[in-house]
């Protein structure tokens, strides 16, 4: 049979044909239906809530320096007016975008393996591996609490009591000390940053992943790095409601 008259036949009905269906809106909504494109916005959201911990860790370590300090730092937060609720959106945005894509890429990966496993292995995947969602969802609730209590200065009857301090600034130094010395607070505190830290020790790691650096020796001492800088966190929030309970530090108003 000539090429011609391979042209000529007919096709079977039974002979599927294979087309290609681009996602609408072109690249932008490929990359966020790609399982890669999830897991890099999962990665840059992670980053920027890292440098937000960081920073916010900054600021709170300054009550061990003294009120003046500690009081000056919120004053200038304050100071920035509309930009400092700029950047309370922004964060909100970015917070509710990593759970998101975390919870898709979570439904993803139990679609990738709809059969339970008899024996499941967890020699690889850690407690914090597997429950990343929950964890993150309980990171979230204790995350609007702590906003409730000290930014909104609610379940605290002693925080509308507070004066102003010598330079007319309100007394975050002394509500800090007031809020930390509820001992229910300070536990759900300490449970909330200790599953923040668990779910820091494995992002670190799927953080290196997602950029694709599996490189069998850098990989494992980034994500080394990445779980003690989480632990390093995780001792340095803790250490203010520690420092507190024990006496450590003192209200500069005593009410």
């Amino acid at each position: 049979m000539t090429p011609a008259d391979q042209q000529s036949q007919p096709q079977s009905a039974s002979t599927p044909t294979v087309r290609y269906v681009a996602p609408p809106g072109g690249f932008i909504s490929a990359f966020y239906h790609s399982s890669v494109g999830k897991k890099m916005i999962v990665a840059v959201t992670g980053i920027i809530l890292i440098l937000f911990v960081v920073g916010h860790l900054l600021g709170n370590l300054q009550i061990f320096l003294g009120p003046d300090w500690i009081n000056g730092y919120s004053q200038h937060l304050r100071d920035l007016g509309p930009l400092l609720w700029l950047i309370r959106i922004v964060l909100l945005a970015t917070v509710l975008m990593h759970i998101y894509f975390t919870i898709l890429l979570a439904i993803e990966n139990r679609r990738a393996r709809p059969e339970p496993y008899v024996d499941r292995d967890y020699v690889k995947a850690s407690w914090a591996s597997r429950h990343m969602v929950v964890s993150g969802l309980v990171v979230l609730a204790f995350i609007i609490f702590h906003l409730l209590h000290f930014t909104a200065r609610k379940f605290n009857p002693q925080f509308p009591l507070l004066k102003l301090d010598p330079l007319n600034r309100y007394d975050v130094y002394s509500m800090m000390v007031y809020g930390f010395e509820n001992v229910y607070v300070s536990i759900f505190y300490v449970i909330g940053l200790f599953l923040l830290t668990l779910h820091l020790t494995h992002g670190s790691s799927s953080f290196f992943q997602s950029l694709g650096l599996n490189d069998r020796k850098l990989t494992p001492r980034l994500a080394l790095g990445g779980r003690i800088f989480a632990w390093l966190l995780f001792a340095g929030y803790t250490s203010i409601p520690v420092a507190i309970l024990l006496g450590l530090i003192k209200p500069a108003q005593q009410l």
